[in-house]
């Protein structure tokens, strides 16, 4: 157990942990969460000592290990495996031992501790961790100066689950992991046979990884059982709890005041207020309630266009070299919403540059709306906003025309407020700063919006706050994420780019999760369930990669999609009788030109078209519901 007792701790004068207590039960994964900058991250290296306490005690169990991943691996020419093994020195240290010991005893306690600690299937168990983070046998074989620092950070990870140390410290692991490595990493954490502490803001892994919540709030900490979804709602029960007592106590001291205020210059009352000030005096005031809300997200609506925004047959996309994806078929509407599948290096950026008009087909033909206006939102553009420019500034280069009360009304709707606008971008944090790229992807009202892990740096607040901004978004919306909660609230549809292909997934996150895990495998999480040594050896075969089995949809999901295909249809026959009335007041005007009688023609045959494909769709959907009825 670990028991935090009267814990305080300011940081440049900021107080941090004021008398903070809480006592987090022996091997149980808990979620460490609280507002931004609040002090999770220091409370860590408070935990590892790194850190003098102002006062109070944190007591850890003596000899307890502790790990966590500070760093990315080494730049080195051991390969990942070799790296990962290393990370378990008693196994390294006995291993070196037996090659020199010539005592019969001493090679007798060297074997038996080695059979103790599993060693013989060590190699097993590494590789499958590394397999789990994303790793094929090929790449598991390769030096660690080949992969770049986003890689090196999960074989840091890798080491340190393979380590399985008694006290396990991980901050936001999944900021560099992709939805893949997200899935597996939240199936081992819930097995991890020790105590783990975990930082992060994904709601899915806080909800099905952990047995209990620690939020930080207020300099205080508060130990709460079971998931994310359980704790908020204990939360918000005993914030309306205090909201109504604190209004309560409120009508109380107004009415003795009243009283007091009243009687008190009346020689016959001056006793009885004299008494209720003196009760006035001792009520303790209740505190107000310090979390604000957080700030929202707004989309401006655009102005519908006809279908398909965009449109790819038989297209090949890539750089320098063969194409990264080939064979591509696919189109896309103004109500789609599309989630990417697959593993980090198949794609989906390359496929999202290549919609976003970043990229050039390389073979094929491709359409899209001459209108068509999208935004972009990848986390790597969070280094090319300029860094010496506050967030009115970026907002005045946009738009130069504009006063600068428009600029600070267009930030305040963003939730930058007047302390915010004007500090330069270097100054800003994470999470402002992806707040600040993605108002700036939405300025012009797209009509397509390509989001690419845009919650990295968001706190779990403002991550609800986007999902319901994108739900009300009135465009199309691209999404690549690792947050398995964000995709299954937006996406309605997904597309699995794998092999150098992209095809449509028909399954559910829940199908999707299993399918992974039965291709990555559900690794053990240590010694305590370790793999056999007889089966290291296959265990560490490269697996041939496996195409998503068929999911048969149950018949809530077919008329969930039967629902949306019917809305889409009904929206195309009103785009198609808006055009049609156009056109016949156009047949009785005399100075209409040819050249827009033709482009309102064009247009009406685009919405013809589409609404031929999502009438075939509709009828599609409705035989197979009325199949597995």
């Amino acid at each position: 157990m670990i028991t935090i007792r009267n814990l305080t701790f300011a940081m440049e004068g900021k107080p941090l942990f004021d008398g903070a207590n809480a006592s987090i039960p022996p091997s149980t994964t808990v979620g460490v969460v609280g507002r931004n900058g609040c002090g999770k991250t220091t409370l860590f290296r408070l935990i590892r000592g790194e850190l003098a306490l102002d006062g109070g005690d944190i007591d850890i169990p003596r000899n307890a290990r502790i790990g966590g991943v500070a760093q990315e691996a080494p730049a080195s020419d051991d390969t990942l495996l070799e790296t990962v093994l290393a990370a378990d020195t008693e196994r390294a240290e006995l291993l070196a031992r037996a090659e020199t010991a010539t005592d019969g005893t001493e090679i007798a306690d060297i074997q038996t501790r080695l059979v103790d600690i599993d060693a013989h299937s060590a190699e097993a168990r590494a590789a499958s961790i590394l397999q789990g983070l994303g790793f094929d046998t090929e790449a598991q074989n390769r030096a660690c100066a080949e992969f770049s620092g986003g890689w090196r950070m999960r074989v840091a990870l890798a080491a340190v689950l393979f380590s399985a140390p008694d006290l396990l410290l991980l901050d936001e692991p999944t900021n560099y992991l992709d939805l893949e490595g997200t899935i597996w990493l939240e199936n081992f954490l819930s097995r991890y046979p020790h105590t783990c502490l975990i930082i992060s803001h994904d709601r899915g892994l806080l909800n099905r990884a952990v047995k209990g919540i620690l939020h930080l709030s207020d300099g205080a900490l508060t130990y709460y059982k079971g998931g994310y979804d359980a704790f908020d709602a204990m939360r918000q029960a005993r914030m309306e709890q205090q909201v109504a007592a604190k209004r309560k106590q409120d009508m109380q001291r107004a009415h003795i005041q009243s009283f007091v205020d009243r009687f008190r210059a009346k020689a016959s009352k001056a006793r009885q207020a004299q008494s209720r000030l003196k009760m006035l005096e001792k009520m303790k005031p209740l505190a107000a309630l310090s979390e604000n809300a957080v700030a929202g997200f707004t989309f401006r609506t655009p102005e519908e266009l006809p279908p398909p925004l965009i449109a790819v047959s038989d297209g090949a996309v890539g750089y320098d070299g063969p194409p990264i994806l080939s064979k591509l078929n696919f189109r896309l509407d103004q109500d789609d919403r599309i989630a990417l599948l697959g593993a980090n290096g198949q794609g989906k950026s390359t496929l999202s540059k290549l919609i976003a008009d970043r990229l050039a087909l390389m073979d094929g033909t491709g359409t899209r709306s001459k209108k068509l206006r999208i935004g972009y939102f990848a986390q790597h553009q969070l280094d090319e906003l300029r860094e010496d420019e506050t967030p009115i500034q970026h907002i005045a280069s946009r738009f130069p025309d504009e006063t600068p009360a428009k600029h600070r009304a267009r930030l305040g709707a963003s939730g930058f407020g007047a302390d915010v606008a004007e500090v330069e971008a270097r100054r800003l944090s994470g999470g402002q700063r992806a707040r600040l790229l993605l108002m700036l992807a939405t300025l012009d009202a797209p009509h397509l919006l390509i989001l690419d892990e845009p919650t990295n740096h968001l706190d779990i607040e403002s991550r609800e706050a986007l999902i319901h901004a994108l739900n009300d978004y009135g465009g199309a919306v691209i999404l690549v994420s690792h947050d398995a909660h964000l995709v299954e609230m937006v996406a309605d549809r997904f597309w699995l780019v794998h092999g150098g292909r992209v095809s449509p997934y028909e399954g559910d996150m829940a199908d999707y999760k299993r399918f992974l895990l039965s291709q990555r495998g559900a690794s053990a999480p240590g010694p305590v369930d370790a793999a056999k040594p007889a089966k290291a050896k296959a265990e560490t075969k490269p697996s041939k990669p496996k195409a998503a089995p068929p999911v048969r949809r149950s018949p809530a999901n077919l008329r969930a999609d039967a629902q949306k295909c019917e809305a889409r249809v009904t929206a195309l026959q009103g785009m198609l009788a808006k055009i049609d009335e156009r056109l016949n007041e156009v047949a009785l005007a005399d100075h209409i030109s040819p050249a827009e009688l033709e482009k309102l023609g064009i247009k009406r045959a685009e919405i013809v078209d589409g609404l031929a494909r999502a009438e075939g769709l509709w009828m599609a959907v409705l035989e197979e519901l009325e199949a597995v009825q």
